[in-house]
């Protein structure tokens, strides 16, 4: 199957590396040069995946990750020359689901992608007809949706994956590090910030007061579970 790469930054040079790297997957590539640009082509074409730079002129990426966020749930890469964590922390708190810091290693490159990817297709590839509830919350893995308390909730498929993950086992404490091996399969390595911002981000969407939670709990120094309004 052929899938449709959107890479978007506004350095030639950039997006020529880039395809070099990627050219021998089976991908599309869909090019862009600042955010408007990438937010006009997810609305247009059939993107799968986008690779977006965060610095860039017109609209940067984090601008056009929430405009894309607003109606499309792909997988969203985001590329920074920066080291700062704030970056990093922000891409993940407005739906980025992993990100890669100039220079680019090529191999880092093409496995990141391949696994957004076969995260990405394996959600939406399944047909089994799945349904999981815990208290007000329910996943119904066969139509990809959430609900909670009757209305439907839109996710990232990094977020459903974690929720799916957590709700299929009610109950069971996951640590950081479980978590995201399960999600990004690779090896947890300062994992725990990148574990507590999506977290955080699924609390605000399911949670009536993601404060104080009454489903997605944290079990003091061991990691997250779900659990019903009466802690089962």
């Amino acid at each position: 199957m052929m899938y449709n790469l959107l890479l978007c930054d506004d350095e030639e040079d950039i997006l020529f590396a880039l395809k070099i790297y990627l050219n021998q997957e089976n991908y599309r590539f869909f090019e862009a040069h600042n955010g408007e640009e990438a937010v006009e082509l997810v609305r247009r074409e059939r993107i799968d995946l986008v690779l977006m730079d965060i610095m860039m002129p017109k609209k940067d990426g984090l601008s056009a990750l929430l405009e894309i966020r607003e109606y499309c749930n792909i997988p969203v890469i985001l590329l920074t020359a920066k080291g700062e964590s704030i970056d990093k922390v922000t891409g993940f708190e407005q739906g980025a689901d992993d990100y890669i810091t100039k220079p680019f290693d090529p191999m880092d490159v093409r496995v990141r992608v391949r696994a957004a990817m076969r995260r990405f297709t394996t959600l939406g590839g399944r047909n089994e007809k799945d349904v999981f509830q815990v208290g007000g919350i329910v996943l119904d893995d066969g139509q990809k949706k959430v609900f909670v308390d009757g209305d439907e909730v839109s996710l990232t498929f990094s977020e459903y994956e974690i929720l799916k993950l957590l709700i299929s086992h009610p109950g069971r404490c996951y640590s950081p590090s479980d978590i995201y091996e399960h999600i990004w399969k690779e090896k947890a390595q300062g994992s725990e910030r990148t574990v507590s911002v999506h977290i955080r981000h699924l609390r605000e969407k399911i949670e009536i007061d993601p404060a104080s939670p009454r489903y997605l709990t944290a079990v003091w120094g061991q990691g997250y579970r779900l659990v019903g309004v009466e802690g089962r």
